[in-house]
């Protein structure tokens, strides 16, 4: 077998300027291009300055206090003062970004922090302190420290440094052949490893003039919002919007270009009422604050959009209009649309009110007098106590008038002459009611039977909801005319009253073994599976166990000396030492389902026995298995992997051979090829029932012309569970 374990290493670089800030900010930017640092040496040498105690004195400000808003300026130089304001804020710059490095380093995070000062340099801080955490969360999750180029140069800068932190490793191998002393040679390569930005094209800004990209063997330049690059690649020039058409003025509106964007400014007056802004908008003049309004001394001026209204002063009594002038003028209430007096009587205007006058209309016979006196209303003769048509019929009024008939429900009998009881039920038999029609003298009535009631119309019939009463233990299905009873899941309908839920027994099914991976309990409409009380606890599907590893939980007893070999249900403490001239090649290597030590041979000098012994190493591998309940075929637990041509040249041949522990021959060894490797397969061929524990001694041979060149060892410690999981 081959185990590797791969080391990482990472170089942590300075940086400047990590970030270009974009278009629309108030921070000045410090480009660290030859074209400028050639024209700040150029204005330096202008006014016989030099750009150095500029640069120095800017810097030395922003290291002391912070700020740059009041930065005293060391000279009348226009040139000196720019360069001197530039490395100030370049140096804000740089101390903001390594605020946020060790910010993110020490806290894990950046949004606790509390911006002190302008809000550039908090953008500054919270950017590269973002990047830090992106470049440690990538080192965490063991993926690549390259990111992304759309992220940007500067970011990426920053987050190749903090990924590349702390990563270390071993890297643990079986040679097939016993290790040749190599001459070290330390090439140009490994050389740049120190420095691997060395040759990177934008290092320090680049020759772009805003914006920089490496590509590995070049780089490539870009612009800011609201620039275009030019012909050369490496200078950025404005673009006027306002030429190209890409501005958003409206009608009314001038487009005035401006560096990297434009602005739009109103070229039309605003109109009688209204003033323009300085931001090109119009506002509404209040004439009646400003006074330039004309109301008369007895009106009050009231503001309007655009405008103003005069109103006067006097208010008039109720009955009375006001017009234009001030005057009073007298409503006619009697011209409204709402009629002021009631019906039987007329309007008569007043000065400020009105009156209404009464109308006496007379009334023929059938006929009188509303309580009002203003009309005829007819005389219902069937409302008086005398009953004018007698027993047994019905009084029927008319305008004017009154006729005599029988009740509903009766009809007339010319004998009797006198009223008697229809039987609806039998004169109209199935064309009443849905099921079933009881007669009532005068009328009837319908009745439903049995899971039905009475519709609204009083002769259909609609099925009843019995559900609705509850008369099931669990659920309940309503059906035309009935109702059926069924259980929820776990429960069933009982077969004596067929309305009860009886619990079932999952464990008892014939099923039931197979529910559960250890052991079934029965609850009331489910069941529970349960683990041994040691060493496993249950799946998250609730059926299966899992294996607690007491050694990554820190939860065994093992002392110092002695090293934590996880098992399934618990836990070995084993104390695995090298024999002499042995020493251990590394650290525990922990893999899928094994843990190995492995020791490789060194020999003391001179010591002619000791290199002359073909065991170059002695390894030791733990193992847990389960008892397999069904044992059907070998079951393959180990692989001994050699990497060695399938065929070598030389005829080399490897044999594989189980030397000790393999008891009741419950174990063999077969050599298999396998993509160009041959490989040692060690198989579980007899069913073992567990508690079980025993050492397998594994040897993997090198043979070469009948003669053993070198052997590997390989004691593998097998532990069988007492259960199949």
């Amino acid at each position: 077998m081959k185990l590797i374990q791969c080391l990482y290493f990472a170089a942590v670089h300075r940086f400047y300027n990590p970030f270009t800030l974009p278009i629309k900010t108030q921070c000045v930017q410090i480009s660290h291009t030859p074209g400028i640092n050639q024209f700040l040496w150029n204005c330096a040498r202008k006014y016989d300055l030099s750009v150095e105690e500029c640069c120095d004195k800017g810097v030395e400000w922003a290291i002391t206090n912070r700020i740059c808003a009041s930065l005293p300026l060391i000279s009348e130089s226009r040139e000196c003062s720019m360069t001197q304001v530039q490395c100030c804020r370049s140096q804000l710059e740089k101390q903001s970004c390594s605020d946020g490095v060790e910010f993110a380093n020490a806290r894990e995070e950046c949004d606790s922090h509390i911006a002190k000062n302008s809000t550039c340099e908090a953008e500054y801080f919270k950017t590269c302190c973002y990047c830090c955490l992106l470049g440690k969360a990538a080192q965490v999750q063991g993926q690549s420290c390259e990111p992304n180029p759309k992220m940007g140069y500067q970011c990426g800068i920053v987050f190749r440094t903090c990924c590349g932190k702390g990563q270390e490793g071993i890297d643990l191998s079986i040679s097939d052949y016993p290790p040749k002393k190599e001459p070290v040679d330390i090439s140009k390569e490994e050389l740049d490893q120190e420095d691997p930005y060395l040759h990177d094209g934008c290092r320090g800004g680049g020759p772009c003039s805003q914006q920089c990209r490496d590509t590995g063997s070049s780089y490539v330049c870009s612009c800011f919002v609201g620039y275009q690059l030019q012909p050369d690649g490496i200078t950025c020039e404005d673009i006027n919007e306002c030429i190209t058409g890409t501005h958003n003025c409206g009608i009314g509106q001038t487009c005035v270009n401006t560096l990297g964007s434009f602005r739009c400014q109103r070229d039309t007056s605003c109109g009688t009422g209204y003033e323009l802004t300085d931001d090109s908008r119009c506002k509404d003049i209040d004439e009646c604050e400003t006074g330039t309004h004309n109301c008369p001394p007895d009106f009050i001026c009231q503001n309007t959009p655009g405008s103003f209204r005069c109103r006067p002063k006097l208010q008039c009594m109720s009955g009375f209009i006001q017009d234009a002038l001030g005057n009073c003028i007298d409503i006619n209430e009697c011209l409204s649309t709402n009629m002021p007096c009631p019906a039987g009587q007329i309007c008569i205007n007043t000065d400020g009110s009105f009156t209404c006058q009464r109308i006496s209309p007379s009334c023929g016979r059938g006929y009188h007098l509303n309580e009002d006196g203003t009309r005829c209303v007819d005389v219902d003769e069937c409302s008086s106590s005398n009953q004018p048509c007698g027993e047994g019929h019905v009084c029927i009024n008319a305008p004017g008038n009154y006729r005599c008939e029988c009740k509903a429900g009766y009809s007339f009998d010319v004998i009797s002459r006198t009223c008697i009881d229809i039987n609806e039920c039998r004169r109209y038999p199935g064309r009443l009611c849905a099921h079933k029609c009881e007669n009532t003298p005068g009328s009837y009535y319908c009745t439903c039977t049995m899971g039905f009631k009475l519709s609204a119309d009083g002769r259909s019939c609609e099925d009843l909801n019995e559900c609705e009463s509850n008369p099931c233990s669990q659920e309940c299905a309503n059906v035309y005319g009935s109702y059926q009873c069924y259980c929820r899941r776990g429960f069933q309908l009982s077969d004596i009253d067929g309305i009860s839920c009886e619990d079932i027994d999952e464990c008892a099914l014939p099923t039931g073994g197979h529910i559960c991976s250890f052991r079934c309990v029965n609850i009331p409409g489910s069941f529970q599976c349960t683990c041994p009380s040691t060493g496993y606890r249950l799946a998250p599907n609730a059926r299966n166990c899992q294996d607690i590893d007491e050694c990554v939980a820190e939860s065994h007893n093992c002392s110092f000396n002695e090293t934590c070999f996880n098992i399934q249900g618990g836990f070995r403490c084993l104390s695995l030492e090298c024999p002499e001239n042995y020493r251990k090649a590394g650290d525990t290597v922990r893999l899928e389902k094994t843990d190995t030590i492995r020791c490789i041979k060194s020999c003391r000098p001179n010591d002619v026995s000791c290199l002359l012994d073909p065991v170059h190493t002695i390894s030791h591998t733990v193992i847990s298995l389960p008892t397999f309940r069904e044992f059907t075929r070998p079951e393959e637990i180990i692989f001994l992997r050699a990497i060695t041509p399938t065929y070598p040249a030389n005829q080399a041949d490897i044999i594989f051979d189980i030397t000790e522990g393999n008891l009741r021959d419950s174990f063999d060894i077969i050599k298999r090829y396998m993509d160009g490797m041959t490989v040692g397969v060690v198989r579980q061929v007899r069913p073992i029932i567990g508690p079980f524990h025993a050492i397998l001694k594994l040897e993997m041979n090198y043979v070469m012309g009948g003669v053993v060149s070198h052997r590997n060892i390989v004691n593998v410690h097998i532990f069988v569970s007492e259960y199949w999981f």
